[in-house]
Parts: structure tokens; sequence; C-alpha cells
């Protein structure tokens, strides 16, 4: 790896979004030694140890356009060896930089933003990157299926988690109290945003599992965190089902309350079936949650394949039940579920930050 080698990152953090917070980890992923790195930011937060670029706070989609020229203006100034964009948008941007300048660049796919791209610009990004790096096997296998790239060009990149955010405690009284239960009662959780466009979550077959699960768990409580365009369906949804007595709708909560609410359950669930990733698993599974997703997307890649949790059919609403219902009670065959301790050890050892950089130094080695 050669001296001063410059990279200009393109950070796409969105606490609200949970689209790829392991973004904000790259920067410090790299063993550059006294090599040179460049950031560049849509966001104005500040990242330490990086000579850093924001483009401020003004609204989208003028600071969008701000970002862009800023970007094309830093790599002729700087003409780095390699450009790391990490949400494809953006990669377009650095294609023409290749073409006048002759930059190599690697392209982050995670998951929505990546779907059914008809964009002939973006599509000619994506097959002129040096090195397109996908956070599951589901993208990586979606890209290829849909944009006919090569095989060898791609990678896969997991995404990490700050697993300090994440502790393994009890219930929380105060929310308890505020949701008007006790310590020995069956709560399941899903975090989530909750917008039309991503009714693949499995959040209203969850809802549509109730009736099954209170049969056999009769004080059985579902929590759902999270705001979005999708709330009038899942309120009738709710109704339908005559479950308003053990659903609640949360509604946003903040970050710093979000490991409360992990604790506060016995099941973390989001049966999806278009996840790219999905970092809540995580986040659950080091509060030392048993974790259920759908066996179809990249939740497969965050429960290593059903290692760390229960993978079902996220349309069989059946098949969701009866796995609850084995969580809760016990019986479910993967005993590893009920160790706290030792789920979210191995999460850290999967995706901590440490696996995280030394993943990402092997995959950029080559290319600097």
């Amino acid at each position: 790896m050669k001296n001063d080698t410059n990279q200009i990152i393109r950070d796409y953090l969105s606490k609200t979004e949970k689209i790829s917070p392991s973004t904000t980890r790259s920067e410090q992923s790299l063993d550059l030694g006294s090599n040179y790195v460049e950031l560049l930011t849509a966001n104005s937060e500040r990242l330490a140890s990086i000579h850093f670029h924001g483009t401020g706070t003004t609204k989208s989609p003028l600071r969008t356009v701000i970002f862009a020229l800023r970007l094309i203006l830093s790599a002729i100034a700087q003409k780095p060896d390699l450009i790391i964009m990490t949400h494809l948008n953006f990669a377009p941007i650095a294609l023409l930089l290749k073409k006048i300048l002759g930059i190599k660049y690697v392209a982050i796919a995670h998951g929505v933003e990546a779907w059914d791209i008809e964009n002939q610009l973006l599509k000619s990004a994506l097959h002129n990157a040096n090195l397109i790096l996908a956070v599951s096997n589901y993208t990586r296998d979606r890209l290829y299926q849909e944009q006919n790239l090569a095989l060898e060009k791609m990678a896969i990149l997991h995404n990490t988690f700050d697993a300090d955010n994440w502790k393994i405690a009890p219930k929380p009284q105060y929310l308890l109290t505020k949701y008007g239960l006790n310590p020995e009662q069956k709560v399941i959780l899903t975090v989530s945003r909750l917008i039309k466009s991503e009714q693949y979550k499995g959040y209203d077959k969850l809802l549509e599992a109730m009736p099954a699960i209170r049969q056999v768990i009769p004080n059985v409580h579902y929590l759902i965190v999270g705001k979005g365009s999708d709330l009038d369906r899942l309120e009738q949804i709710i109704r339908q089902h005559d479950i308003q007595d053990c659903v609640t709708l949360a509604g946003f909560i903040p970050d710093e309350q979000l490991c409360d609410y992990y604790n506060l359950c016995d099941l973390f669930a989001m049966p999806s079936k278009r996840e790219g990733f999905g970092i809540v698993y995580l986040e659950a599974l080091a509060c030392g949650k048993p974790a259920l997703g759908g066996n179809l997307d990249g939740a497969i890649d965050a429960l290593c394949d059903g290692k760390l949790g229960a993978l079902v059919n996220p349309d069989n609403s059946e098949e969701i039940a009866d796995t609850v219902i084995n969580i809760l009670l016990g019986d479910y065959h993967n005993k590893i579920i009920y160790q706290p301790q030792k789920l979210r050890e191995e999460s850290i050892d999967n995706f901590g930050f440490e696996r995280f950089q030394k993943t990402i130094g092997d995959r950029l080695q080559s290319l600097i």
C-alpha cells in the first residue's frame, strides 16, 4: 500500500433510517498507517481522525448537489488513488472521475437502493466499478441476477455495529409501567420504519399471527417501535384481528432509549423478505435477546444461517406463529437463543468492529 493514499469516502449515515450505521466505521477500519484519508459527507457530523469536509445542513436535494460538486472538485484537487462510494446513487460521479482521471472506485450496496435498478447511468457505474461490496449474500445475488454483474468483481462486507451501545440488562421498570406490563409477561418487539414502500419488513404478518400466538400464550404482548406512512394499514389489521389489547404501536423512540426496549422484550422479531441485512438483529443479539428473521433475505447473514436465531418463511403466518410460540415457551431447538451472553459474544465476534476492520482491509488491499 503506497503512502499518501487519499480515500474520499461518501458517508451515508442515517440514524433514523438504519440503512448503514456501519458506514461511520469505515473511515476507522482501514489500517492506513501513514496513508491519507479524506472523508466527504452529506451530513455535518465530524468524525475523529479524518480530514473532514461536510456539506452542512442544507436541505436535500440542494445538499446532494452541493455534495456532488464538492466531491468532483476534491477529486480533481487531491487526485486520490481510490474513491469509496457508500451509497450507490453517487456511483455515477465516481464513474465520471474514473473516465476523466483514471481513479479507481468501490461501490457499496446495502439493500433497497440496489433493487430493480433501471437507470442506465447507474447500471454503467456498477459495471465499471473496480469492486462492489455487498452487505449480504442476498444483496450480492440480487445484483448478480438483475444486473448481470460478474461475481468476481463483487465481495461481501457485512455491516457492523457499535456493541458498546447495546448491553444485557433486566427489563426496565419504567417501560413495564409505561405499557402496563409485568416482568413475567412475554413481549415480542419489532423495531422498523413503518413505510408503505417497505411492507416487506414482516410486521403485518406477525400481526396476523398474533391470534394464534395468544391462544397458547394468553398474556403475550407485541410492541412495534417505529413511525411512518404505513400506520393506518397496521391499525386496520389490528382491528381486523381484534388484537388491540395485546399490541402497542409505540411510535418513534429516541436512539438512546432503544437499548431499554430491546431489554424489555423476550423476542425480537422481524420476519422480513427484502431486507438488505438488518442491523436491528445485531442490536437485539447484543442485548442477549432471541431473534427471528425471514429466510429469504439479508437476515440469513445477520443470523448466521440460523445459528444465532430463527429463520422462517416470511409469507407464512402459521409458521411464524408456531416458531414464536416455540421460542417463547423455551422449546426452540437451537438452545443458543436462550443464552444471552453467548448471543452477545457471537454477534460481536461475527459482526463487531474488529471483524469489520479486518474484512474491509482485506477487500481493499488489492486496490490500494
